[in-house]
Protein backbone atom coordinates (compact mmCIF):
# COMPACT_ATOMS: atom_id res chain seq x y z
CA UNK A 1 0.00 0.00 0.00
CA UNK A 2 1.06 3.35 -1.04
CA UNK A 3 2.55 5.64 1.81
CA UNK A 4 0.08 7.71 3.55
CA UNK A 5 -2.49 5.88 2.68
CA UNK A 6 -4.98 4.58 5.35
CA UNK A 7 -7.30 1.34 6.20
CA UNK A 8 -5.60 -1.06 5.37
CA UNK A 9 -6.30 -4.68 7.21
CA UNK A 10 -3.96 -4.04 9.68
CA UNK A 11 -5.01 -1.16 10.64
CA UNK A 12 -8.33 -2.19 11.07
CA UNK A 13 -10.15 -3.81 14.14
CA UNK A 14 -10.91 -7.75 13.88
CA UNK A 15 -14.82 -7.54 13.90
CA UNK A 16 -15.31 -11.08 13.35
CA UNK A 17 -15.43 -11.57 17.13
CA UNK A 18 -18.25 -9.20 19.39
CA UNK A 19 -17.27 -9.51 23.06
CA UNK A 20 -21.03 -8.35 24.28
CA UNK A 21 -20.46 -6.42 26.91
CA UNK A 22 -16.75 -6.86 26.75
CA UNK A 23 -15.91 -10.26 28.64
CA UNK A 24 -12.63 -11.09 29.35
CA UNK A 25 -11.55 -8.14 26.99
CA UNK A 26 -8.88 -6.50 28.82
CA UNK A 27 -9.49 -2.51 28.62
CA UNK A 28 -6.30 -0.72 30.87
CA UNK A 29 -3.30 -1.83 33.25
CA UNK A 30 -4.10 -0.52 36.38
CA UNK A 31 -2.34 -0.66 39.76
CA UNK A 32 -5.52 0.28 41.77
CA UNK A 33 -6.82 -3.00 42.51
CA UNK A 34 -6.77 -6.75 41.61
CA UNK A 35 -10.35 -9.07 41.40
CA UNK A 36 -9.21 -12.85 41.12
CA UNK A 37 -12.98 -14.21 40.88
CA UNK A 38 -11.60 -17.54 40.82
CA UNK A 39 -10.37 -17.96 44.41
CA UNK A 40 -12.60 -14.84 45.82
CA UNK A 41 -9.53 -12.56 46.54
CA UNK A 42 -9.69 -8.56 46.74
CA UNK A 43 -6.53 -6.69 46.14
CA UNK A 44 -6.27 -2.44 46.97
CA UNK A 45 -3.41 -0.87 45.60
CA UNK A 46 -1.38 -4.01 47.42
CA UNK A 47 -3.21 -4.59 50.13
CA UNK A 48 -5.50 -7.41 50.96
CA UNK A 49 -9.00 -5.91 51.13
CA UNK A 50 -9.87 -7.68 54.57
CA UNK A 51 -6.57 -6.48 55.97
CA UNK A 52 -6.98 -2.99 54.37
CA UNK A 53 -10.67 -3.01 55.98
CA UNK A 54 -10.06 -3.42 59.48
CA UNK A 55 -7.34 -1.42 59.78
CA UNK A 56 -7.52 2.03 57.87
CA UNK A 57 -10.25 4.72 57.95
CA UNK A 58 -11.21 6.09 54.36
CA UNK A 59 -8.76 9.21 54.55
CA UNK A 60 -6.29 6.53 54.69
CA UNK A 61 -7.54 4.52 51.76
CA UNK A 62 -7.75 7.67 49.56
CA UNK A 63 -4.26 8.66 50.43
CA UNK A 64 -3.18 4.68 49.46
CA UNK A 65 -5.38 4.64 46.10
CA UNK A 66 -4.10 8.19 44.84
CA UNK A 67 -0.65 7.35 46.36
CA UNK A 68 2.09 7.63 43.22
CA UNK A 69 -1.18 8.73 40.68
CA UNK A 70 -0.87 12.25 42.21
CA UNK A 71 2.19 13.97 42.30
CA UNK A 72 1.71 16.07 45.41
CA UNK A 73 1.28 14.14 48.79
CA UNK A 74 -0.53 15.50 52.01
CA UNK A 75 -0.04 14.37 56.04
CA UNK A 76 -3.04 12.30 57.25
CA UNK A 77 -3.78 15.13 59.30
CA UNK A 78 -3.85 17.48 56.77
CA UNK A 79 -5.93 14.97 54.74
CA UNK A 80 -8.64 15.02 57.79
CA UNK A 81 -8.64 18.60 57.46
CA UNK A 82 -8.77 18.68 53.72
CA UNK A 83 -12.13 16.23 53.91
CA UNK A 84 -13.51 18.44 56.63
CA UNK A 85 -13.26 21.57 54.39
CA UNK A 86 -14.98 19.42 51.56
CA UNK A 87 -17.73 18.68 53.76
CA UNK A 88 -17.71 22.53 54.77
CA UNK A 89 -17.61 23.53 50.58
CA UNK A 90 -20.68 20.60 49.91
CA UNK A 91 -22.53 22.36 52.68
CA UNK A 92 -22.84 25.68 51.44
CA UNK A 93 -23.61 24.27 48.15
CA UNK A 94 -26.29 22.60 49.82
CA UNK A 95 -28.01 25.45 51.18
CA UNK A 96 -27.91 27.67 48.54
CA UNK A 97 -29.85 24.78 46.13
CA UNK A 98 -31.96 22.71 49.29
CA UNK A 99 -34.65 22.77 46.99
CA UNK A 100 -32.86 19.85 45.49
CA UNK A 101 -32.53 17.55 48.26
CA UNK A 102 -36.78 17.00 48.24
CA UNK A 103 -36.52 14.88 45.25
CA UNK A 104 -37.39 11.26 45.94
CA UNK A 105 -34.92 9.48 44.21
CA UNK A 106 -31.62 9.43 46.16
CA UNK A 107 -29.01 8.62 43.57
CA UNK A 108 -30.77 11.36 40.71
CA UNK A 109 -30.33 13.81 43.75
CA UNK A 110 -26.52 12.88 44.54
CA UNK A 111 -26.27 12.84 40.29
CA UNK A 112 -27.46 16.46 40.25
CA UNK A 113 -25.84 17.73 43.25
CA UNK A 114 -22.27 16.30 42.64
CA UNK A 115 -22.56 18.21 39.18
CA UNK A 116 -23.00 21.23 41.37
CA UNK A 117 -19.17 21.02 42.39
CA UNK A 118 -16.70 23.44 40.70
CA UNK A 119 -13.13 21.99 39.27
CA UNK A 120 -11.37 20.97 36.01
CA UNK A 121 -8.99 18.35 35.34
CA UNK A 122 -6.40 19.10 38.13
CA UNK A 123 -4.46 16.05 39.66
CA UNK A 124 -4.21 17.17 43.31
CA UNK A 125 -4.99 15.38 46.11
CA UNK A 126 -6.91 18.71 47.62
CA UNK A 127 -9.16 18.87 44.02
CA UNK A 128 -9.82 14.86 44.53
CA UNK A 129 -11.04 15.34 48.31
CA UNK A 130 -13.26 17.77 47.98
CA UNK A 131 -15.23 15.62 45.42
CA UNK A 132 -14.53 12.84 47.31
CA UNK A 133 -16.16 14.49 50.91
CA UNK A 134 -18.74 16.20 49.02
CA UNK A 135 -20.34 12.95 47.72
CA UNK A 136 -20.90 11.56 51.00
CA UNK A 137 -21.95 14.97 52.32
CA UNK A 138 -24.48 15.09 49.62
CA UNK A 139 -25.08 11.45 50.39
CA UNK A 140 -26.10 12.15 53.82
CA UNK A 141 -28.13 15.19 53.41
CA UNK A 142 -30.34 13.62 51.07
CA UNK A 143 -31.43 11.09 54.01
CA UNK A 144 -31.63 14.13 56.72
CA UNK A 145 -34.03 15.92 54.55
CA UNK A 146 -36.04 13.22 53.36
CA UNK A 147 -36.63 12.64 57.55
CA UNK A 148 -37.55 16.46 58.28
CA UNK A 149 -34.09 17.20 59.49
CA UNK A 150 -32.40 20.84 58.86
CA UNK A 151 -29.24 20.47 57.26
CA UNK A 152 -26.02 19.74 59.28
CA UNK A 153 -22.58 21.66 59.12
CA UNK A 154 -19.64 19.77 59.47
CA UNK A 155 -17.90 18.88 62.46
CA UNK A 156 -14.03 19.41 62.42
CA UNK A 157 -13.80 16.65 65.40
CA UNK A 158 -14.62 14.22 63.23
CA UNK A 159 -13.59 12.14 60.39
CA UNK A 160 -15.70 11.24 56.89
CA UNK A 161 -17.08 8.69 58.22
CA UNK A 162 -17.66 9.79 61.52
CA UNK A 163 -19.45 12.72 60.02
CA UNK A 164 -21.40 10.88 58.19
CA UNK A 165 -22.64 8.86 60.85
CA UNK A 166 -23.64 11.43 62.71
CA UNK A 167 -25.69 13.23 59.76
CA UNK A 168 -27.23 9.71 59.23
CA UNK A 169 -28.57 9.20 62.88
CA UNK A 170 -28.62 12.10 64.01
CA UNK A 171 -26.52 11.06 67.04
CA UNK A 172 -22.83 10.96 67.98
CA UNK A 173 -21.88 7.77 66.69
CA UNK A 174 -19.49 5.38 68.97
CA UNK A 175 -15.84 4.62 67.83
CA UNK A 176 -17.36 1.39 67.15
CA UNK A 177 -19.79 2.33 64.63
CA UNK A 178 -17.38 4.81 63.09
CA UNK A 179 -14.77 1.79 62.69
CA UNK A 180 -17.76 -0.27 61.11
CA UNK A 181 -18.41 2.63 58.42
CA UNK A 182 -14.89 2.93 57.48
CA UNK A 183 -14.40 -0.68 57.00
CA UNK A 184 -17.36 -0.83 54.29
CA UNK A 185 -16.57 2.66 53.06
CA UNK A 186 -12.97 1.38 52.50
CA UNK A 187 -13.82 -2.37 51.44
CA UNK A 188 -16.26 -0.78 48.63
CA UNK A 189 -13.58 1.59 47.54
CA UNK A 190 -12.46 -0.19 44.56
CA UNK A 191 -13.40 -3.43 42.34
CA UNK A 192 -11.51 -3.77 39.02
CA UNK A 193 -13.33 -2.47 36.35
CA UNK A 194 -17.05 -2.59 37.17
CA UNK A 195 -19.18 -0.65 34.93
CA UNK A 196 -19.26 3.08 37.10
CA UNK A 197 -14.88 2.61 37.08
CA UNK A 198 -15.05 2.42 32.98
CA UNK A 199 -17.40 4.54 33.13
CA UNK A 200 -15.05 7.26 34.84
CA UNK A 201 -12.49 6.32 32.50
CA UNK A 202 -14.21 6.84 29.54
CA UNK A 203 -15.42 10.28 30.30
CA UNK A 204 -11.68 11.28 31.88
CA UNK A 205 -9.70 9.78 28.35
CA UNK A 206 -11.94 12.80 26.55
CA UNK A 207 -9.75 15.37 28.63
CA UNK A 208 -12.87 16.24 30.57
CA UNK A 209 -13.20 17.52 34.00
CA UNK A 210 -12.99 15.65 37.13
CA UNK A 211 -16.48 16.26 38.46
CA UNK A 212 -18.05 15.35 34.82
CA UNK A 213 -16.48 12.08 35.08
CA UNK A 214 -17.57 11.26 38.43
CA UNK A 215 -20.98 12.23 37.75
CA UNK A 216 -21.14 9.83 34.86
CA UNK A 217 -20.04 7.15 37.17
CA UNK A 218 -22.88 7.90 39.72
CA UNK A 219 -25.16 7.86 36.70
CA UNK A 220 -23.48 4.08 35.85
CA UNK A 221 -24.26 3.03 39.62
CA UNK A 222 -27.78 4.18 39.16
CA UNK A 223 -28.46 1.68 37.31
CA UNK A 224 -30.42 -1.11 38.93
CA UNK A 225 -27.82 -3.83 37.51
CA UNK A 226 -24.68 -2.32 39.00
CA UNK A 227 -25.77 -0.88 42.23
CA UNK A 228 -29.17 -1.32 43.14
CA UNK A 229 -29.36 -4.69 45.27
CA UNK A 230 -28.64 -4.08 48.72
CA UNK A 231 -32.34 -2.47 49.92
CA UNK A 232 -34.30 -5.32 48.11
CA UNK A 233 -31.66 -7.81 50.28
CA UNK A 234 -32.53 -6.13 53.46
CA UNK A 235 -36.46 -6.12 52.46
CA UNK A 236 -36.18 -10.36 51.48
CA UNK A 237 -34.67 -10.65 55.23
CA UNK A 238 -37.82 -8.46 56.68
CA UNK A 239 -40.45 -10.54 54.79
CA UNK A 240 -38.88 -14.10 56.19
CA UNK A 241 -38.50 -12.80 59.54
CA UNK A 242 -37.11 -16.20 60.74
CA UNK A 243 -34.68 -18.69 60.12
CA UNK A 244 -37.24 -21.26 60.02
CA UNK A 245 -39.15 -19.58 57.28
CA UNK A 246 -36.17 -19.33 55.13
CA UNK A 247 -36.53 -22.03 53.33
CA UNK A 248 -40.17 -21.85 52.47
CA UNK A 249 -40.12 -18.39 51.29
CA UNK A 250 -36.92 -19.44 48.86
CA UNK A 251 -38.76 -22.31 47.17
CA UNK A 252 -41.53 -19.79 46.35
CA UNK A 253 -39.45 -17.15 44.95
CA UNK A 254 -37.49 -19.75 43.00
CA UNK A 255 -40.56 -21.69 42.25
CA UNK A 256 -41.96 -18.67 40.69
CA UNK A 257 -38.74 -17.22 38.49
CA UNK A 258 -37.60 -15.06 40.86
CA UNK A 259 -34.34 -14.13 41.84
CA UNK A 260 -32.84 -14.15 45.14
CA UNK A 261 -31.26 -10.89 46.03
CA UNK A 262 -27.82 -10.89 47.05
CA UNK A 263 -26.50 -14.36 45.63
CA UNK A 264 -24.37 -14.52 42.76
CA UNK A 265 -21.92 -12.51 41.09
CA UNK A 266 -20.47 -11.75 37.58
CA UNK A 267 -16.86 -11.63 38.48
CA UNK A 268 -16.75 -14.16 41.68
CA UNK A 269 -17.12 -17.88 40.80
CA UNK A 270 -16.89 -18.50 44.65
CA UNK A 271 -18.00 -16.06 47.45
CA UNK A 272 -17.76 -12.65 47.33
CA UNK A 273 -14.88 -11.73 49.71
CA UNK A 274 -16.34 -8.57 50.72
CA UNK A 275 -19.14 -10.52 51.98
CA UNK A 276 -16.95 -12.40 54.18
CA UNK A 277 -16.01 -8.74 55.51
CA UNK A 278 -18.79 -7.44 56.16
CA UNK A 279 -20.17 -10.49 58.00
CA UNK A 280 -17.09 -9.80 60.24
CA UNK A 281 -17.54 -6.73 60.56
CA UNK A 282 -21.27 -7.18 61.80
CA UNK A 283 -20.08 -9.64 64.44
CA UNK A 284 -17.89 -7.05 65.61
CA UNK A 285 -20.66 -4.34 66.03
CA UNK A 286 -22.45 -7.24 67.86
CA UNK A 287 -19.66 -8.18 70.18
CA UNK A 288 -18.94 -4.79 71.32
CA UNK A 289 -23.19 -3.81 71.64
CA UNK A 290 -23.43 -6.81 74.30
CA UNK A 291 -20.41 -5.60 76.13
CA UNK A 292 -21.63 -2.03 76.20
CA UNK A 293 -25.48 -2.80 76.75
CA UNK A 294 -26.62 -3.46 80.36
CA UNK A 295 -29.61 -5.43 79.31
CA UNK A 296 -28.49 -6.77 75.69
CA UNK A 297 -31.34 -5.40 74.17
CA UNK A 298 -29.38 -3.85 70.78
CA UNK A 299 -26.84 -7.21 70.94
CA UNK A 300 -29.32 -9.32 70.93
CA UNK A 301 -31.26 -7.15 67.74
CA UNK A 302 -27.79 -7.51 65.95
CA UNK A 303 -27.29 -10.97 66.96
CA UNK A 304 -31.21 -12.05 65.33
CA UNK A 305 -30.40 -10.45 62.29
CA UNK A 306 -27.48 -12.09 61.40
CA UNK A 307 -28.37 -15.76 62.32
CA UNK A 308 -31.25 -14.71 60.30
CA UNK A 309 -28.89 -13.45 57.66
CA UNK A 310 -26.07 -16.34 57.72
CA UNK A 311 -29.14 -18.52 57.65
CA UNK A 312 -30.97 -17.36 54.39
CA UNK A 313 -27.14 -16.97 52.69
CA UNK A 314 -26.72 -21.13 53.28
CA UNK A 315 -30.40 -21.85 52.60
CA UNK A 316 -30.43 -19.97 49.10
CA UNK A 317 -26.60 -21.44 48.50
CA UNK A 318 -28.09 -24.79 48.78
CA UNK A 319 -30.77 -24.40 46.69
CA UNK A 320 -29.53 -22.46 44.07
CA UNK A 321 -26.49 -25.22 43.79
CA UNK A 322 -29.40 -27.63 43.44
CA UNK A 323 -31.04 -25.68 40.77
CA UNK A 324 -28.02 -24.40 38.75
CA UNK A 325 -25.52 -26.47 39.38
CA UNK A 326 -23.57 -25.59 36.34
CA UNK A 327 -23.48 -21.92 38.30
CA UNK A 328 -21.63 -21.47 41.27
CA UNK A 329 -24.10 -18.70 43.17
CA UNK A 330 -23.00 -17.51 46.11
CA UNK A 331 -23.49 -14.32 48.57
CA UNK A 332 -22.07 -11.19 47.01
CA UNK A 333 -21.40 -7.59 48.28
CA UNK A 334 -24.99 -6.52 48.50
CA UNK A 335 -26.34 -9.48 50.84
CA UNK A 336 -24.36 -8.59 53.91
CA UNK A 337 -23.58 -4.87 52.42
CA UNK A 338 -27.54 -4.60 53.46
CA UNK A 339 -27.38 -6.15 57.35
CA UNK A 340 -23.93 -3.68 57.92
CA UNK A 341 -25.37 -0.48 57.00
CA UNK A 342 -28.84 -1.15 58.46
CA UNK A 343 -27.28 -2.20 61.74
CA UNK A 344 -25.26 1.10 61.64
CA UNK A 345 -28.99 2.66 61.05
CA UNK A 346 -28.03 4.11 57.76
CA UNK A 347 -31.78 3.75 55.90
CA UNK A 348 -32.19 1.62 53.25
CA UNK A 349 -32.79 4.53 50.79
CA UNK A 350 -29.64 5.33 50.56
CA UNK A 351 -27.60 2.14 50.52
CA UNK A 352 -26.66 3.17 47.10
CA UNK A 353 -25.39 6.84 47.46
CA UNK A 354 -23.66 5.03 50.33
CA UNK A 355 -21.76 2.82 47.67
CA UNK A 356 -20.94 5.73 46.00
CA UNK A 357 -19.81 7.38 48.97
CA UNK A 358 -17.14 4.69 48.85
CA UNK A 359 -16.65 4.00 45.35
CA UNK A 360 -15.55 7.88 44.47
CA UNK A 361 -12.04 6.97 46.03
CA UNK A 362 -11.81 4.56 43.68
CA UNK A 363 -13.21 6.24 40.81
CA UNK A 364 -10.89 9.65 40.81
CA UNK A 365 -7.84 6.75 41.16
CA UNK A 366 -9.04 5.77 38.15
CA UNK A 367 -9.53 8.76 36.32
CA UNK A 368 -5.92 9.84 37.40
CA UNK A 369 -4.47 6.68 36.02
CA UNK A 370 -5.90 7.44 32.95
CA UNK A 371 -5.35 11.11 32.52
CA UNK A 372 -1.79 9.25 32.72
CA UNK A 373 -2.07 7.67 29.80
CA UNK A 374 -3.71 10.24 27.57
CA UNK A 375 -5.69 8.16 25.56
CA UNK A 376 -9.24 8.14 24.43
CA UNK A 377 -10.89 5.19 24.79
CA UNK A 378 -12.93 4.66 21.54
CA UNK A 379 -13.62 1.08 20.50
CA UNK A 380 -15.51 -0.49 17.37
CA UNK A 381 -18.70 -1.40 16.70
CA UNK A 382 -19.43 -4.02 14.13
CA UNK A 383 -22.46 -2.91 11.94
CA UNK A 384 -25.15 -5.41 11.11
CA UNK A 385 -28.16 -2.97 9.52
CA UNK A 386 -29.11 -3.13 6.12
CA UNK A 387 -27.34 -1.40 3.15
CA UNK A 388 -29.48 0.14 0.82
Amino acid sequence: MAKGVTGSTLDRPNLEKVNSGLDGVVVAETVVSEVDGKIGRLIIKGVDAETLGFTSTFEETCSLLWQGLLPDSLSLPEIKQAFYLGRCEAFELAKENSHLFNRSEPMEVLRTTTSLLSGGTEKTIAAYIKIAAAVGYFAATWSRVQKGLDLMAPDANFSQAGDLLRMLTDKVPSANEIAALDTYLTTVSDHGMNASTFTARVVASTESDNVSCVVAAIGALKGPLHGGAPGPVLEMLNEIGTPEKAESWLVDELDHGKRIMGMGHRIYQVRDPRAAIFEKAIGLLEEQARLNSSDNTGANNNSERLLLARAVEKTAERLLAERHPEKPLKANVEFYTAVLLDTLKIPHQSFSSMFAAGRVGGWLAHIAEQRALGRLIRPASKYIGSNV
